[in-house]
C-alpha cells in the first residue's frame, strides 16, 4: 500500500498531480490537503475514484499543527510514503513597497511548512524500504526577479533545502527532488499576467507528468538536483 500526501491540491500543479496519481500509479491512498474545501473537492470530483481518496482542510500558516496534521495522516493509513509539497504563495512587490506580512507568509508557507512537513514526514518514511518527497520550488529561485524579491528568494531556499534533505535523508531511503517549473497556467498565473495566453505557456499537466514520472522510476538519479521544467518553444 502507497500513501501520497499532496499539499496544494486544490487547483493548479497540485490538483493536476493528485488526478494523474490517480489515473497512473499504483498508489493505494491519496491524501489532498489545502485551505479551500470547495478547491478539495473539485479536485476529488475529476480524480479516477478506483482509489481512496482523503480531503483535509488545513491553512500551513498553521506551523505548530503540522506534526499532528502528519500523525493524523498515519495513524490512518499506516505509512506516508509520498510527500509532494506544491502549496505555494505568492504576492508580488517590490522591496521597498513590501510588507512584513507579505514576507512573512511567502516564506511560511513556501519555505517553512516544506521543512516541516518533510521533517514530520520523515519519521515515518524511515520505516518504509524507500520514499520520496518532491518539492516545487521555481526558476525564479535561480533567476532576477525584479518585483518578486519575497517569492524568488523564498524558491532559492528551497532549492537549497531540497539539496540538504537529499544528503540528509539518504541514508533512510528517503529521495528528495526538486522541481523548478517556469511560467504555467495557473489560477495564480491568470492573475499575475492576465494579458497571457494560457496556451502559449507549460500546463499543470506538464508538471504533474514530470512528478509522476520521478516517482515511479526506480533508477532515477535525479535526487537533490535542481529539476528545471519549461515549456517547448512555440512557432
Amino acid at each position: 500500500m502507497t500513501t501520497a500526501v499532496i499539499t496544494g491540491a486544490s487547483r493548479g500543479i497540485g490538483r493536476a498531480t493528485a488526478i494523474n496519481l490517480s489515473q497512473n500509479s499504483e498508489v493505494t491512498n491519496i491524501v489532498l490537503v489545502a485551505s479551500s474545501y470547495e478547491g478539495l473537492f473539485e479536485t476529488k470530483r475529476m480524480m479516477d475514484s478506483k482509489v481512496n481518496i482523503d480531503m483535509i482542510v488545513f491553512d500551513l500558516m498553521r506551523l505548530d499543527e503540522i506534526d499532528t496534521l502528519m500523525n493524523n495522516i498515519y495513524e490512518k493509513f499506516g505509512s506516508i510514503d509520498w510527500l509532494l509539497n506544491i502549496a505555494g504563495f505568492t504576492d508580488p512587490q517590490t522591496l521597498l513597497d513590501t510588507t512584513i506580512e507579505n514576507i512573512q507568509r511567502t516564506y511560511t508557507i513556501n519555505v517553512f511548512a516544506t521543512m516541516l512537513l518533510s521533517k514530520s514526514a520523515a519519521r515515518y518514511m524511515k520505516l518504509n524500504d524507500e520514499s520520496q518527497i518532491v518539492n516545487i520550488a521555481s526558476t525564479a529561485g535561480f533567476t532576477s526577479r525584479p518585483g518578486w524579491s519575497a517569492y524568488a528568494s523564498s524558491k532559492a531556499a528551497v532549492i537549497n533545502l531540497s539539496e540538504t534533505l537529499a544528503e540528509e535523508l539518504a541514508e533512510f531511503n528517503i529521495d528528495v527532488y526538486c522541481i523548478s517549473p517556469g511560467r504555467t497556467a495557473t489560477d495564480l498565473r491568470k492573475k499575475l499576467a492576465p494579458e497571457e495566453d494560457p496556451t502559449t505557456i507549460m500546463q499543470p499537466e506538464d508538471v504533474a507528468q514530470v512528478i509522476y514520472n520521478l516517482l515511479t522510476d526506480k533508477k532515477s538519479s535525479l535526487a537533490g538536483q535542481n529539476i528545471v521544467v519549461r515549456s517547448k518553444v512555440r512557432r
